[in-house]
């Protein structure tokens, strides 16, 4: 598979028909790994980056998992492809800065991906939409035994598997969940969620991970703490948060109806007639008036139907993905009125919202 071919194919993210999660739209687990007697990525030469890279992209290249998937060198992606593979959430900003030495390989379906020396030698990730840890552990599980056989890993019996960072000491493993949180939002309760989950040893970050904003209302929520206990555990724990948060958002929903649906109800529908004819529309814009429909889908305002199409409009009105589609190099004006154009393109076919038939 080149570059190219994957682009134009859907995404995990972008064609979620699959996922009926209201609240859940991902669930992602990533583990850091480097390979013994080899120095991390940070305090390596550019020929022995270039030598770790080939042997550890020849291998996960050579996967099962990873067969007839994309195998390249980070510096043969220009800024552009680069910015897409982000806006999917398959690659790390950090890694787009890597001068030399660095490679992806990405499965054909973009669930699977390994970077090659980021801040690591390696990070297996995997992704699926939806709330689906048991799923996504089993895969990765399996990815990381099945390439431990052809890589030696740094480990040590006292602190496990060795990381560049000392966050990552142990497992190195970080389990997070994308969550749409709109309910909590429009309460002004989510300050609190924040507070809370950082006491329990979990880290709130926004769209595209730390240093980003929680645009459309969708927060990422991982582990903090990866040594001293098992990834089941972390795991678990995890779960058991994001249960509770998931239950909290649709409580605040419930409530939200109860006391002012009107004053829902008018967020939901300007948002609607905004993406019908709005002419100039910047990604930050755009994500809070998808997040209102996806929440009017939620609530039986809007057909089901419409929850993939949303869902991937969410990565499809990123900068990156405007400017692909119109086949060209854009400033953030042209592209405010791209983004525009297309939405009202996409909500032309969508039905008028039915506030009848509200859940209450």
């Amino acid at each position: 598979m080149k570059i190219n071919e994957l682009i134009e194919s859907h995404s995990e993210l972008t064609d979620t028909a699959a996922s009926k999660s209201a609240v859940v739209l991902m669930t992602r687990i990533r583990l850091a790994r480097n390979l013994a007697a080899q120095p991390f990525p940070g305090w390596a030469k550019d020929a022995q980056k270039r030598e770790i890279r080939d042997q550890c992209m020849q291998a996960v290249a050579a996967l099962p998992q990873m067969k007839r998937g994309l195998a390249i060198p980070v510096e043969t992606l220009d800024e552009l492809q680069k910015q897409i593979l982000v806006e999917r959430h398959l690659i790390s900003r950090e890694l787009c800065h890597a001068k030399s030495g660095s490679g992806i390989v990405i499965s054909k379906d973009q669930s699977c991906v390994v970077m090659v020396n980021e801040e690591d030698h390696l990070r297996i990730q995997v992704l699926r939409a939806g709330f689906q840890f048991k799923k996504v552990w089993a895969t990765i599980n399996q990815l990381d035994t099945d390439l431990e056989e052809h890589i030696d890993y740094a480990f040590s019996p006292k602190l496990g598997y060795l990381s560049a960072c000392p966050t990552n000491l142990g497992t190195g493993i970080r389990a997070s969940a994308m969550m749409h949180l709109p309910a909590l939002v429009i309460s002004s309760q989510m300050e609190k969620v924040v507070r809370a989950v950082n006491q329990l040893g979990m880290a709130v970050r926004g769209l595209f991970g730390e240093g980003s904003d929680a645009s459309g209302s969708i927060f990422q929520i991982s582990n903090q703490t990866t040594l001293g206990e098992s990834e089941e555990g972390i795991i678990k724990h995890l779960h058991g948060v994001l249960t509770t948060i998931v239950d909290q958002e649709l409580n605040a929903r419930e409530k939200l109806l109860e006391t002012d649906p009107n004053k829902l109800f008018d967020k939901i529908g300007r948002a609607f007639g905004i993406l019908q004819n709005g002419y100039l529309l910047n990604s930050g814009e755009a994500m809070n008036l998808l997040s209102l429909i996806r929440l009017g889908i939620d609530l039986g305002i809007f057909p089901d139907a419409q929850r993939a199409v949303v869902d991937r409009l969410f990565i499809e009105c990123q900068p990156g993905h405007v400017q692909h589609a119109a086949k060209g190099a854009f400033e953030p004006s042209q592209r405010d009125v791209l983004r525009g154009e297309r939405l009202r393109a996409e909500f032309a076919k969508v039905v008028a919202p039915d506030f009848s038939h509200a859940a209450k």
